[in-house]
Parts: C-alpha cells; structure tokens; sequence
C-alpha cells in the first residue's frame, strides 16, 4: 500500500555514511562497537541492574561478539544504532543508541546504561545529549525515551539530557518481577539547544 505522505527522511540518511564517531566531553566519546569490545558486553549484561531494566543477559563470549556484531547490519538497514560510551583509553563504559528507527517519521526511541563502576559521574545523560544533538543534525524530527517508572536513575538522565515527560503508560512491559508502567519522555528538533 503506498504511503499517504512522504518519508520525512529518504532512505539512505542514516546508510549512506558511516556511523560516525561522536565527541561527548573531554575524556568520553561515542563509537560504533567492535568485537573486541565483547568481554565488556558480556561484564555488563551481568550486571543486575542492567539485566533489571533491559531484560536481557548474554550467557557466554559468542553471544556478546553476536550483541556488538548486530549493530552494523542495523546502521546499514536503518532500523537501529548503537555506539559504546569510551573513556580516554577507548574502553566501553557504556551504550546509547537509537532504537526503532523509522525514516518515514524522523522518529526514534533511545537507549542507555552504564558501567557500575562509571555510574554517578553524569556518562549517561553527557552521552545522551550528544546523540541527541547529532540525532537532530542528521534530520530527526522526535526521539522518545521510556522507562520503568520504578527506574528513579534513568529517570534523572532523561530528564537531564531535556527530554520532557509526556506521560505514562500503564503496565506496558514485562519485566522478571511482573508487569511495570513506564514512564514516557521524548525531545523534538523544535525544542531548542540541548
């Protein structure tokens, strides 16, 4: 069935140039993720609080070179991205990345966690912002954001990283412990600097 209205994004917005990497702050940058970067995937996906809110764990060394090795055919497809937060030594000390990516809205939902040990030094919400200015630069219109409102941290990254709350939605994700409302935020190219 055509479409009604024009893809506020062409295909090949996103394809048609490499992920980029991305300046966060002096000492933190975003890059797309390597296999290498697998022994600190899987570290983090045995984190409980990451397990917690983003239901998933990774069981052996395969499954994380699998999670890092997903992220080109995404970028290339359009569908997805993901790029690991980097310390001055280039090590992962965590993920943000744009998740149901669709060209015809300009639209996308976002991403993130962090290391325990790089938690409480403002990575998330640093990291968040940049991807949200180059998200914005790149030609999207929207991204959204949504968490468990059980969530209090990633509550603060949203809301410093300027992403308003629009409301929540009751008992709309699974997690171990049963059924959670979550908490939806979003940020439009309109709303001004970040």
């Amino acid at each position: 069935m055509p479409l009604l209205v024009t893809p506020a994004l062409p295909a090949g917005s996103l394809a048609s140039r490499e992920q980029p990497r991305l300046a966060v702050r002096p000492g933190v940058a975003l890059r797309p993720w390597h296999d290498g970067d697998a022994p600190v995937v899987r570290a983090a996906f045995d984190c409980p609080a990451i397990q917690r809110w983003h239901v998933l764990r990774l069981d052996d060394e395969a499954e994380a070179r699998a999670w890092t090795a997903q992220w080109v055919g995404r970028w290339r497809a359009e569908t997805a991205a993901s790029w690991a937060i980097v310390d001055v030594d280039d090590r992962p000390v965590g993920q943000v990345g744009l998740r149901q990516v669709s060209l015809v809205e300009a639209s996308a939902d976002v991403s993130y966690w962090v290391l325990p040990a790089a938690r409480g030094r403002g990575i998330a919400a640093a990291a968040l912002r940049a991807l949200t200015r180059w998200s914005f630069a790149a030609g999207l219109h929207r991204l959204g954001l949504e968490h468990s409102t059980a969530n209090a941290a990633s509550c603060r990254v949203a809301t410093r990283s300027g992403f308003t709350a629009d409301g929540v939605v009751r008992g709309s994700v699974r997690h171990a412990d049963g059924w959670h409302d979550m908490h939806l935020h979003a940020r439009l190219r309109t709303d001004g600097p970040i």
